[in-house]
């Protein structure tokens, strides 16, 4: 069975509306507000988690494709399935979002800090063993730092699709600016207001990754230089 949504121009339903973002700035603000929250608290916690992870696959080479595998089919499963699964057991709200989102964000912070441990040259891991450092004198030490790169960009990928993920938050009433682009649909299809909820978090994903890609910069002075 298949189902057509008709469209018909509605020149009083415009796209967008300066009027309906001074009416509703405060709306906004608020929801743009929790979306940035949501966003950041399930980049740091997926992180937290999904570097170790890497560091035991970079490690123990066994581990790697299962953690890698397993990592994937979290990955793979439906937004909207994996919210009713965990919803019963969780509940309707934050901590459900949190959830979700960061079990999606875990492949590709995993995936590209276990790239960038491996791209740490031999030879410079040789001249650390050398010099007396242990395992984890020399993970802290030498590899994470040279690391970085591959970390950051998980990072930023993650944030990213985090923030697009997070509208699907509104399933359980924590959406941020899913409330607004959802409530749009509601409102006899506002286009103007689902707009506005689009374009805030187009926004949101630009800032957040170019903060991330300035502190990338901070961090890995060495690569500005070599590109200079």
């Amino acid at each position: 069975m298949s189902f057509r949504l008709s469209y018909r121009a509605d020149p009083g339903n415009p796209w967008f509306s300066w009027q309906y973002l001074r009416d509703n700035s405060d709306t906004l603000t608020v929801a743009l507000r929790d979306h940035a929250s949501l966003t950041a608290r399930a980049v740091l916690i997926a992180a937290l988690i999904a570097v170790p992870l890497a560091v035991v696959a970079y490690w123990f080479r066994p581990l790697a494709g299962p953690i890698l595998a397993f990592t994937g089919v979290l990955y793979t499963i439906p937004s909207l399935a994996l919210f009713a699964f965990i919803a019963p057991y969780l509940g309707i709200g934050t901590v459900t979002v949190l959830t979700v989102v960061v079990l999606y964000a875990l492949l590709v912070i995993v995936r590209n800090t276990v790239a960038g441990l491996t791209q740490v040259p031999p030879e410079v891991r040789e001249a650390a063993e050398g010099m007396g450092y242990g395992r984890w004198g020399r993970l802290f030490r030498i590899e994470l730092p040279l690391a970085l790169p591959g970390i950051l960009t998980g990072l930023r990928l993650a944030t990213v699709s985090t923030v697009a993920l997070v509208t699907v938050g509104v399933v359980v009433g924590r959406g941020g600016l899913g409330q607004v682009i959802f409530a749009g649909f509601q409102n006899n299809f506002y286009k103007a207001q689902i707009m506005a909820g689009t374009l805030l978090c187009v926004l949101l994903a630009l800032v957040l990754d170019l903060i991330l890609a300035g502190v990338g910069r901070l961090l890995t002075p060495w690569l500005t230089r070599r590109s200079s």
